[in-house]
């Protein structure tokens, strides 16, 4: 069985064209810790328009990164 990760990251976005650039830059710092550890993927969580979290999860498989709203 493997151990719950808890490397996260959370974005609260002021500027609507900064978007994409800093979940790109999160996803990347995440994918550097993933890599180090080998044993969980990143999950991208949108809470609202202007916050995201993203987390290492091992519920997503290694070298992968799902999406996921909440409503």
């Amino acid at each position: 069985m493997r151990s719950q990760t808890t490397e996260s990251l959370e974005l609260l976005i002021t500027e609507p064209g900064q978007l994409y650039e800093l979940l790109d830059d999160a996803e990347a710092k995440l994918q550097r810790v993933a890599m180090a550890q080998r044993c969980a993927g990143i999950l991208v969580t949108r809470h609202g328009p202007s916050r995201y979290s993203l987390a290492l999860s091992d519920t997503v498989p290694f070298g992968e990164t799902w999406e996921h709203t909440l409503s």
